[in-house]
């Protein structure tokens, strides 16, 4: 987990132990000069750097913090999302790990300009280190001063995928299941007592008076709101020096998979995707790629496609996503139907259920792609794949049923030969089981999945 050749930003080459150590390298900096703007300026330097978010979709940063500034309502909040789920991805992990204080100082410049007293870190209580580092890293900001009246908490979170899911999130800090909800935050915050589309409002939060009515509230993820500290501290115009016009500043990234050495770093943005698959070690001796999947929420790429700019609009223009910067890579040992039954049963699984055309679809193709995976499949599975896909994500609360479309259609139409060998026989290139790529810990160059996952059943219980 290091910066590129000492190069870094965001993610430091070593582990930043203390605040004192944070301010040698500048830290806070992003804040005092925050407490030098008015809100709209802050929104305004944002919007300059051209800052995407980096928690999947690449949503403009500056507009989402101007949209909660100008949301109305009398109470406003902002949420530090470090729910990581997504399968391949450890960057926001490895950044909490490595320098919390940063993520802080990004949490508290967005508290401060979307006029929040208070915020939240929402992550997993499985992931222990990381809430002992941002835990620590809150209490020498109090200590020091930092947090200039802003109350920091830390929720811990379940085990699901979902729990990342911003509109979850925010029921998970209310003290509820990680079930989306229908309207996004901006419309529907923490604590709001209207009611939103037949959903329960909430009762008022303790200690504040007079109606909450809808609360807008603030979503970064953990790497976002680091960024965001940084282009604060340097400037707008520093920060566009790497990346491109669309995609400016940097990306840390997960590279995971059939690699030499699994890892997380720091790149440019507009760096090829070759070059942070080489970063990784590249292929195994004797292999090459066949496949690389970004995360689980866009189309596989193909080998055809290693000399992609890592940016939102490249990556949108070969048909893929750049996500949250994770990716799987599959060498030629692989069979495309094993990783599309394997990732297809991940969404079936943390499909949460309130959306039935989502958890039957997901089922229902999960099913086929076993039946073909097994041999047992033939012309009619396939038609089903296309008839559940076509229908997986009407009136779906989230993005999990989406995912499903992209990366199961592009698997079977990139991979057509790999199907066709299935139907009605085993499978030509041996059996080689293909492990759900969840990761639990990555530390030099050795990743570990979560081996429970292969146990959870739909409805969240483990077998």
């Amino acid at each position: 987990m290091t910066g590129v050749e000492g190069r870094w930003r965001i993610l430091p080459d070593r582990p930043i132990e203390s605040i004192a150590d944070y301010a040698s390298f500048g830290g806070g900096r992003g804040l005092a000069r925050s407490r030098d703007l008015s809100s709209e300026e802050v929104v305004d330097e944002l919007t300059r750097a051209g800052l995407r978010g980096r928690g999947g979709a690449g949503f403009p940063t500056g507009a989402k913090w101007r949209s909660i500034l100008r949301g109305g309502g009398q109470h406003h909040y902002a949420v530090c999302n470090a729910g990581e789920g997504e399968p391949g991805t450890f960057k926001d992990r490895a950044l909490i790990r490595s320098n919390p204080y940063q993520v802080i100082e990004g949490l508290t410049i967005a508290a401060r300009t979307v006029g929040a007293a208070e915020a939240f870190v929402g992550i997993k209580e499985s992931f222990r280190i990381e809430m002992g580092r941002l835990t620590a890293a809150i209490a020498e900001f109090e200590e020091a001063g930092w947090l200039d009246g802003i109350g920091i908490t830390v929720v811990a979170g379940p085990e699901e995928y979902l729990l990342g899911e911003e509109k979850a999130m925010l029921e998970v800090i209310e003290g509820n299941e990680p079930l989306p909800r229908w309207l996004p935050p901006y419309l529907h915050g923490l604590f709001a007592t209207a009611p939103q589309l037949g959903w329960e409002s909430h009762e008022a939060e303790p200690g504040h008076l007079g109606t909450h009515t809808s609360n807008p509230t603030l979503v970064n993820n953990a790497e976002t709101l680091a960024q965001a500290a940084w282009i604060l501290s340097h400037g707008a115009d520093e920060f566009r020096k790497v990346g491109t016009e669309e995609s400016p500043g940097t990306l840390v990234c997960t590279v995971v998979g059939d690699v030499v050495h699994p890892d997380v770093f720091e790149l440019d943005m507009g760096t090829p995707l070759q070059e942070a698959l080489d970063h990784a070690g590249g292929s195994r001796p004797g292999q090459m790629v066949k496949a690389v999947v970004p995360g689980v929420a866009n189309a596989v790429l193909t080998s055809d496609h290693l000399g992609t700019p890592l940016t939102y609009e490249d990556m949108q223009a070969v048909g893929s996503g750049l996500g949250a910067g994770g990716f799987i890579v599959y060498d030629d040992s692989a069979c495309m139907v094993e990783v599309a039954t394997t990732l297809s049963n991940f969404l079936y699984v943390e499909s949460c259920g309130q959306c039935l055309p989502c958890k039957l679809g997901t089922g229902h193709i999960t099913r086929a792609l076993l039946a073909i995976r097994e041999g047992n499949g033939s012309e009619s599975e396939l038609d089903e794949i296309e008839e559940r896909l076509r229908i997986v994500a009407d009136a779906n609360r989230c993005y999990l049923p989406v995912q499903e479309q992209n990366l199961i259609s592009s698997i079977l139409r990139l991979f057509p030969d790999d199907v066709a060998a299935h139907l009605g026989s085993s499978c030509p290139a041996g059996k080689r089981t293909i492990p759900t790529p969840k990761v639990v810990d990555l530390v030099d160059g050795v990743v570990t999945y979560d081996q429970r996952q292969e146990l959870k059943r739909p409805d969240w219980t483990y077998g």
